[in-house]
């Protein structure tokens, strides 16, 4: 069994997911990184580079048994599992008269039933007080266009909440709201449109990925030990729908 902790974090080939796998590994955890993309095994492999840190990239879809299972494999493998970070998330935008079933399924199936598919599988295995961090986001207050991922992203933060009663007290469980952040995503928006975003935004600028990061190391450290069943809202003062 190894001596050093370590974290799961899903979604984190690129975005706030590498973001928040490279934070950890800077502070000396053991970062299993997961993702649907091939592309998490080289992100692991940066992130080991540059931090020194011991990295495993899993290929894996987190809404299937399969992508579960190579998950705790993984971690079964290392040893002193002590933080779960249910980053992964995808979109299927259009407004609610062009949804189609596939988007609004497919968008629900990972953002929604990802997390739960996961922590079913992981929560036994976490060492005692582990952490659950769930990642939501302000859209869950409600988006145009953006009806089905503001659904999964809401039902993710009632699903926070009962988690956290039903694992307590061995386990906490918390959520992260990011309001607007700097990621590949967000850089394809449309100037116009961004503008209008980060005129609503009273600190005037997006977010950073590392600030997200810098969240979710807190809600798995003893420094938040008597912090559980809560949402933290990181969206540089936007807390209105948009």
């Amino acid at each position: 069994m190894s001596a050093v902790r370590t974290a799961v974090v899903t979604g984190a080939a690129r975005g706030i997911g590498a973001g928040i796998a490279a934070k950890f590994a800077r502070s000396g955890w053991h970062v299993v990184l997961a993702d649907l993309s091939p592309e998490v095994v080289e992100t692991a492999s940066a992130i080991a580079a540059e931090t020194g840190a011991a990295t495993t990239g899993v290929v894996s879809d987190v809404s299937s048994p399969d992508g579960a299972a190579a998950i705790l494999a993984a971690v079964t493998e290392i040893g002193d599992f002590r933080a779960l970070v249910n980053n992964a998330g995808i979109t299927r935008d259009a407004m609610i008269k062009k949804m189609t079933p596939e988007a609004f399924t497919a968008t629900n199936r990972v953002n929604l039933g990802g997390p739960i598919r996961l922590n079913a599988a992981l929560a036994e295995h976490l060492a005692d007080g582990g952490t659950i961090v769930n990642i939501s986001s302000k859209s869950s207050q409600g988006n145009v266009g953006q009806f089905n991922y503001a659904l999964s992203k809401a039902g993710l933060l009632g699903y926070t909440r009962a988690l956290a009663i039903e694992l307590a007290p061995r386990i906490r469980v918390n959520a992260i709201s990011p309001g607007f952040i700097a990621t590949e995503m967000t850089d394809a928006i449309p100037d116009e449109l961004r503008n209008n975003i980060l005129a609503r935004i009273p600190l005037a600028r997006p977010g950073q990925p590392s600030e997200i990061a810098d969240v979710a190391l807190w809600l798995c450290s003893e420094a938040s030990s008597y912090v559980t069943g809560q949402v933290l809202g990181v969206c540089g003062g936007r807390t209105y729908a948009p």
